[in-house]
């Protein structure tokens, strides 16, 4: 227990006695590990949400739930994660507007729904995507910004060593030791924020994938739908 304390307090003296540069570099890095390890959280619940919100969706969409049915029940009671929800709607609104309109081509009928569908799922891949960026910023900056907080305590060091006549290692270790901190918490921000990066990445790339191939299969049901009426 008393190993424990003497440890505690080494490191707290590392930090409370390091320069001001260093000090601010090191209260920039934990915001930016704070900041990141709370974007990480939302985004695995948004994306857990998104891909259960997706299989059901999917399920009763291939039930053979009559289509106006189904978007009357998504319209009625969104699903706010369901991004596959807002798609299906998009591309069924668009559908039932032009075949309202007298003398509207069904393949103009068909072009309006492709671009709908498209539209909707541009606008749940920027959802998506969100906290990508910061998360990438996290990961590729923060080890600099340690660096640079670790440079600038050794060059004190360094410098503090013109005023001793003789310079040894127990002179030179606690000014050394104090900058490390700074490239330990740079590498502890930039870690986790990389493997979240490539991680969420991967993800919204599968969820983006299965909408468009959604939007590929209900546009094939509508193309059908749309030419029998025709006939």
């Amino acid at each position: 227990m008393e190993a424990t304390a003497v440890d505690h307090t080494s490191m707290w003296s590392l930090v409370s006695n390091a320069s001001i540069v260093v000090q601010l570099v090191m209260l920039i890095l934990v915001g930016a590990s704070v900041t990141s390890w709370i974007m990480i959280f939302q985004r695995s619940n948004m994306l857990r949400a998104g891909k259960r919100a997706l299989d059901l969706f999917e399920e009763r969409f291939w039930s053979g739930i009559d289509l106006s049915k189904l978007y009357r029940q998504a319209g009625s009671n969104p699903d706010p994660d369901s991004g596959v929800e807002q798609v299906f709607r998009a591309g069924f609104k668009e559908f039932s507007r032009l075949r309202q309109q007298a003398g509207v081509d069904p393949d103009a009928v068909m072009e309006g729904v492709g671009r709908a569908m498209r539209v909707a799922i541009s606008r749940e891949e920027e959802k998506l995507e969100t906290s990508l960026p910061f998360l990438a910023t996290v990961g590729s900056v923060s080890p600099y910004i340690g660096l640079f907080g670790t440079v600038w305590g050794i060059m004190n060091s360094f410098r503090g060593l013109a005023a001793v006549q003789q310079a040894t290692l127990a002179t030179v270790a606690p000014g050394i030791s104090e900058a490390l901190v700074a490239t330990a918490i740079g590498l502890f921000a930039a870690i986790p924020a990389v493997i979240a990066y490539n991680r969420f990445a991967a993800r919204s790339e599968t969820l983006i994938n299965r909408y468009y191939t959604f939007a590929e299969e209900f546009q094939a049901i509508l193309h059908r739908k749309v030419h029998t009426s025709e006939e």
